[in-house]
Parts: C-alpha cells; sequence; structure tokens
C-alpha cells in the first residue's frame, strides 16, 4: 500500500493495509478510490492482468474497484491497457 495517512474519512474502510468495505456513499468512495489510484504512476500503461494484481492485494473484489477507477475518471481503459488519468499526485 502506499505510504498514505489515513484520514478519519478513511480509516473506517481499511484494516491493516485492507480495504474491509467499497464505501457506498460517493464521496467516502471517491476518497477510497483516490487512495487506490496512487498505486499506479501516472504516463505508465498496465495490463489489466497487473491492475487486478494489485487491487486484490487490496480487496478481493478487484473487479468492482477496476470498474470504480474507470467510471470515476481515476484511470482510463483501451484495447486491454489501464492507465492513471486522475487522483491526487505527489509533487517533490
Amino acid at each position: 500500500m502506499a505510504t498514505v495517512e489515513l484520514s478519519k474519512t478513511l480509516a473506517p474502510y481499511f484494516r491493516d493495509g485492507r480495504l474491509i468495505v467499497i464505501p457506498r456513499r460517493r464521496a467516502a468512495r471517491l476518497a477510497v478510490l483516490d487512495v487506490l489510484a496512487s498505486e499506479f504512476e501516472p504516463g505508465q500503461r498496465y495490463t489489466e492482468k497487473t491492475v487486478n494484481s494489485v487491487l486484490s492485494r487490496y480487496n478481493p473484489d478487484f473487479c468492482t474497484l477496476r470498474r470504480y477507477l474507470v467510471d470515476e475518471d481515476f484511470m482510463a481503459r483501451d484495447e486491454g491497457a489501464y492507465w492513471r488519468v486522475g487522483g491526487t499526485v505527489e509533487i517533490g
């Protein structure tokens, strides 16, 4: 997991670095997706298998997480390739 200090908003959804529940509330879900998106480098393309592998370290429902990342514009996909297009990026 990327080194992230979880806010009070995010803490209830994670335990020991794992996502224990996917939030239903969109605002909380977007915050969780931002954390997940930080696992992917901007400008780098990933295979679906790699995206699944990264997301499965957080939660066994990696398909739903992958779909949310794309639907909420954190990642884009085309012809089996995925790349990060959104989320918070640390500079420096």
